[in-house]
């Protein structure tokens, strides 16, 4: 969901004609694209990565501590 929503926001936001922010001398600044949303996709980027390689670390734990797929047995090994 989370790339489908990125990939939104670079389809959406991907204008020709537009320049990055960069003061260079020019005087025309009506065709300058707005970096806050560039900036708030490249979080969100780095946030879903983190939140997979977190969830990553939690399934090779998981597995690790109990070798099947049987979720009876996982609830079984894990209740106090």
């Amino acid at each position: 969901m989370s790339t489908g929503v990125i990939a939104y926001y670079v389809i959406i936001s991907s204008r020709n004609g537009l320049f990055t922010p960069i003061l260079n001398g020019a005087t025309n600044s009506n065709n300058y694209a707005d970096p806050v949303p560039q900036a708030v996709i490249l979080t969100a980027i780095v946030i879903g990565f983190s939140i997979q390689a977190l969830m990553l670390v939690g399934v090779m734990k998981l597995a690790q501590n109990n070798p099947t797929l049987e979720t009876k047995e996982i609830e079984k090994n894990n209740t106090p």
